[in-house]
């Protein structure tokens, strides 16, 4: 039956194999490019979030003329907004006319 059979299925199973290579190869450049975006987006947060703490720091200590004891003031007064689940904000306060040490880190 396979008399003048000259492997045919062999090129089959090649280019099978070559579009599930070029299959993987794409997906793992789209994921590649999913995670680059992701941490973009945790960077830009992390950026604005200290943008607005910083203006709310100075927005208290120009209306009031000292800076704020807590970042809990702030919350409360200025509506400050923040996300605990990804972000921690370490509030230092050295006097009440002194510039308070902020910092921002990200939670892994």
């Amino acid at each position: 039956m396979k008399r003048f059979y000259y492997g045919r299925t062999q090129t089959k199973i090649r280019g099978a194999m070559a579009s599930l290579i070029v299959f993987f190869v794409v997906l793992l450049l789209f994921l590649a490019g999913l995670d680059s975006a992701s941490d973009k987006a945790k960077r830009e947060q992390k950026a604005s979030l200290e943008t607005s703490v910083w203006r709310s720091i100075t927005q208290y200590y120009a209306i009031e003329g000292r800076y704020p004891e807590s970042l809990d003031v702030l919350k409360e007064e200025y509506g400050l907004q923040t996300d605990y689940e990804e972000f921690f904000v370490d509030y230092q306060v050295f006097g009440a006319n002194l510039m308070p040490d902020v910092t921002v880190l990200e939670r892994t």
